[in-house]
């Protein structure tokens, strides 16, 4: 884990997501999940987020896009937090969620309203 590349999204992945959620990972590490762990933080968070390209809003609604696509709850949430600390605002994500709807469908996109709503609300009560 002390690789350039580790170090580099190390970075990009705490200042996307935050430092507590990074932290809550990080310190969840056991044998089984390290692996996962520095992959994550290795490729995905240096060699891709870490390439120019692309602006990190523009990465950050590609992702709200994907991971509503897929159905993933959790790390929706953790990448609505990401999208907003990236500048994106309420109002991208909402029409992100909608071309969900139609390109994927109803279901998705209700869920994914429900969980920015959900997000959105912890963000304010903060």
């Amino acid at each position: 884990m002390s690789s350039e590349l580790f170090k580099k999204g190390l970075k990009i992945r705490t200042e996307v997501l935050g430092e507590a959620y990074v932290k809550k990972a990080l310190d969840s590490m056991d044998d089984f999940n390290q692996p996962l762990q520095e992959l994550v933080t290795e490729y995905c968070w240096g060699a891709v987020w870490g390439r120019e390209g692309l602006e990190r809003s523009e990465r950050s609604l590609i992702n709200l896009a994907m991971i509503s696509a897929l159905n993933r709850p959790h790390e929706l949430k953790a990448h609505i937090r990401g999208a907003l600390n990236n500048g994106v605002s309420r109002e991208k994500i909402r029409e992100v969620l909608l071309q969900v709807g139609i390109y994927v469908g109803i279901p998705a996109a209700v869920d994914s309203f429900r969980i920015a709503r959900e997000t959105f609300a912890e963000i304010d009560a903060a």
